[in-house]
């Protein structure tokens, strides 16, 4: 009877926490894939400053936005990530999750104000770097907790979380697209680039006031409640071997069986070290580091370089990497996080899955000999179709393989410490992100002049 009630858990009715948690899986990442896409508008809202101030065109300033962006995301989700692996010790998960939401609306709301406010380009340009750091230090702290707290449920939650955050990136690259088709539709002005703009970032805001709904109502469900309050209390059936169970059940007046009993539950109460749950996650911690740390060396430094074999077709070839480089890989992404939900291959202990990760190497020599005008490499797969395979190959298995990593790593763990295990899973992927940035610096100078 008792081990029956403990081995049973409600369903999730509707999907309901299936649906709440692919919803912050989406906001997680939306905001700062909104963010990424905005490039053209800062740097040319940084142009039109110059402008603005009298400043002639050859006397404007190079602000190198783009790689002060890349610089001051990459250091603070790398700093912050592993700060949270230990911050979770002192601060409840409730409020981290919470304080970085409302830091990620007022950061957004911020950017959407000043699209209507004439600045200084100095000035402009050192609001838009503290946004940059603080939005990419709330969201470590975000993604780590998440992370942390979607480990304590069902595998396949962790994969529906990676899924949302996939999803992310196709809102983005659609509005990218939008954007591109209604600059070569129509010569707007500024009152309307302003209006565009205001609406682009006020989206981000609104999905986040969504994703914070969606949290505070997560506690509230029958479902989410019973893994929840399982992390803060082992069932006997989880502490004792079918010898101990025994002695439980079949001699409850044996005090010195009951004495080991209890010590057993007070042990068990107490979280491992960082270090304890790193030694047993530690292979699937250097497989998602190696997962994103090749997909960030070539992606999007070499991706977006690819051009067209068409040249005649001017709005394709304007299209091109939006369509071939953003929208591919994120639909195939997507597909990639979400395949696990129906078939887990490898499993976490075949040594099959350490050599499929290590396998997308060979997807580096392949972009480098895509279609990349001043390349040093001959363009032996220059056509758009071999561009496009390659790329949903890339994609497709960075989605996989990463939400493998996350999914398996928990399981690995004792329940009580599925929070560190993905914390620290957080901690590995942003610094696979980190190596793969600092990487295609290298990659980029052996390519092209």
């Amino acid at each position: 009877m008792v081990n029956d009630k403990k081995q049973s858990s409600p369903a999730d009715r509707g999907h309901a926490v299936a649906v709440i948690i692919f919803v912050l899986g989406v906001g997680t990442l939306l905001p700062w894939n909104f963010f990424i896409t905005a490039s053209q508008y800062f740097n040319e809202r940084l142009k039109v400053s110059n402008v603005t101030n009298g400043t002639s065109a050859d006397m404007s300033k190079d602000y190198n936005y783009d790689s002060w962006m890349a610089l001051l995301s990459q250091l603070p989700l790398l700093l912050f990530t592993l700060l949270n692996s230990f911050l979770y010790q002192w601060v409840r998960v409730h409020v981290r999750v919470t304080f970085s939401l409302i830091a990620f609306f007022f950061l957004f709301s911020l950017t959407a104000a000043l699209v209507t406010v004439d600045m200084q380009p100095d000035t402009f340009f050192s609001v838009t770097m503290a946004t940059i750091w603080f939005i990419n230090m709330s969201g470590a702290v975000l993604q780590g907790s998440l992370f942390g707290l979607v480990g304590l449920f069902p595998a396949r939650y962790s994969t529906l979380f990676m899924s949302g955050q996939g999803l992310a990136g196709i809102f983005a690259a659609i509005a990218m697209l939008c954007a591109i088709l209604s600059a070569e539709n129509n010569n707007t002005s500024k009152p309307d680039q302003n209006s565009a703009a205001l609406g682009y970032f006020i989206t981000p805001c609104v999905a986040t006031l969504g994703t914070l709904l969606c949290y505070l109502l997560l506690p509230h469900l029958e479902f989410s409640r019973f893994y929840l309050n399982r992390s803060q209390s082992k069932t006997s059936q989880e502490l004792l071997s079918p010898t101990d169970e025994k002695v439980q059940n079949n001699n409850p007046k044996d005090l010195e069986a009951n004495g080991m009993y209890i010590s057993k539950l007070e042990e068990s109460q107490d979280r491992s070290s960082v270090w304890a749950v790193f030694k047993k996650i530690w292979l699937m911690a250097l497989c998602v580091t190696c997962v994103f740390a090749v997909t960030l060396s070539v992606f999007p430094v070499l991706t977006v370089r690819v051009q067209t074999v068409y040249k005649s077709n001017s709005k394709w070839e304007k299209i091109f990497t939006c369509v071939c480089c953003f929208i591919v890989f994120n639909v195939m992404d997507l597909a990639g996080r979400s395949a696990p939900s129906v078939v887990q291959w490898p499993s976490k202990d075949s040594r099959l899955f350490p050599a499929a990760v290590l396998s997308r190497l060979v997807f580096i020599p392949l972009l480098m000999i895509c279609k990349i005008p001043g390349s040093k490499l001959p363009p032996l797969l220059s056509h758009d179709c071999a561009f496009v395979a390659i790329m949903a190959l890339f994609s497709f298995s960075n989605g996989y393989l990463a939400s493998l990593c996350m999914a398996y790593a928990p399981q690995l763990v004792r329940n009580k410490d599925c929070e560190t295990a993905g914390s620290l899973m957080t901690f590995f992927l942003v610094l696979g992100l980190a190596i793969g940035a600092s990487f295609s610096f290298l990659l980029g100078k052996l390519v092209w002049n």
